[in-house]
């Protein structure tokens, strides 16, 4: 697929996410973690004109002057932005102004893409591309938290993005101690996060060749998981009183039996398929009560070749910190990954939301602690 139509494809599959909402999910903020669908379609087509239209088309008129302020998420270089918790607030623009501003921006787009652009700048627009991939992940969790809290729960689509029933083949793989190369390698895209190509030096350990499913995940409910502190860390267990947390997130209990919250619409729990929704303070937890751990995120990569992945993002026991020889890139591009280093958790693999193409063995994803609107799961080491 040439970049055109690349680019066109995946500006596609971000409205494709989108086309099943009413007008009035699109600008529901539940919390500060989730933004309004309306907002990401924007940002992801303020993103197109801010990093490649505004520097690199001569004469290009921004669509509108004050998008820049209301589609800017966290890059300090590129000026002032609208407070995160501020999003759902956004009545205006509208849905169709939004609309309307990816058409504008897609005319320009294609245009620059059609005429060639040099090898830097498509190596930027490459860049673009999966920055807006990432943004259809999000677009589903985001969706999902949104209307998974409406109290009638209402379902997104007749089809449930999450249909996958096998966790994998139970069992355990051996890993030799040895010196292994982490990090990303080739010629094709990566995050700076992946790189540079570095060795570490790891003991014999084994890794779960199956992702834990809902059926174990209830058995450590019954077993009083949530009810005994030796199993959590200190910053967990302060989690699960504060919260009142008992369960996974999207899980009820209804009537004495456990329903749960699809974009399909609220199901009985499927005990065969992987939990999903799970924090690290859970997962570490869990494995703790299996008498197992997590993987650093080295031990993750360096099986990856041998288990099967992609059905949820799989916590590790590394935190999320700089490579050695890790350099921000100059700019506003300099903020996309490096400054999120600190307090945070290192996700590996993929998910059932994950664009096609998007993951590899060697993406970094990251995220606080606490959070679990993702479809985050468990992978046991020991």
């Amino acid at each position: 697929m040439n970049l055109l139509d690349k680019y066109r494809a995946v500006r596609a599959a971000s409205e494709a996410i989108c086309q099943p909402l009413q007008k009035e999910d699109y600008v529901v903020q539940p919390v500060v973690d989730v933004s309004p669908p309306k907002w990401h379609l924007g940002h992801i087509t303020w993103f197109w004109e801010a990093f490649i239209l505004i520097p690199h088309q001569p004469g290009y008129q921004p669509c509108n002057p004050d998008y820049n302020y209301v589609f800017n998420s966290y890059y300090e270089t590129i000026g002032a932005r609208v407070v995160r918790t501020d999003r759902g607030n956004l009545s205006r623009p509208s849905v169709d102004e939004v609309y309307a501003y990816r058409r504008y921006v897609d005319e320009k787009m294609t245009a620059l893409i059609a005429a060639g652009p040099d090898a830097a700048l498509e190596q930027l627009i490459i860049l673009g591309l999966n920055h807006e991939q990432q943004h259809q992940e999000l677009l589903y969790t985001d969706i999902k938290y949104i209307l998974g809290h409406n109290p009638l729960f209402p379902a997104w689509s007749d089809r449930d993005i999450d249909e996958e029933r096998d966790p994998g083949k139970p069992g355990y793989l051996t890993i030799p101690a040895g010196i292994y190369e982490i990090g990303y390698k080739g010629d094709g895209f990566c995050f700076d996060n992946e790189l540079a190509p570095h060795k570490v030096y790891l003991n014999e350990f084994q890794l779960s060749t199956s992702l834990v499913t809902n059926g174990e995940y209830l058995a450590f409910i019954g077993g009083g998981g949530y009810k005994n502190f030796s199993y959590w860390h200190a910053e967990g267990w302060d989690w699960v009183k504060n919260q009142g947390a008992g369960a996974p997130l999207y899980w009820h209990l209804i009537d004495g039996r456990w329903q749960y919250y699809t974009m399909a619409g609220l199901r009985p729990i499927d005990p065969e398929q992987p939990v999903s929704h799970i924090n690290y303070y859970e997962a570490a937890a869990f494995a703790a009560w299996k008498g197992c751990r997590l993987p650093t995120e080295w031990e993750w990569e360096a099986a990856s070749g041998h288990i099967r992945w992609g059905k949820r993002w799989e916590w590790t026991e590394s935190a999320y910190l700089p490579y050695p020889g890790f350099a921000k890139a100059p700019g506003a591009i300099g903020e996309y990954n490096g400054k999120f280093m600190v307090s945070q958790m290192v996700l590996r693999g993929a998910s059932v939301a994950t664009p096609a193409g998007h993951s590899r063995p060697t993406y970094r994803n990251f995220f606080h602690p606490p959070l679990r609107w993702q479809f985050t799961g468990i992978r046991l080491a020991r």
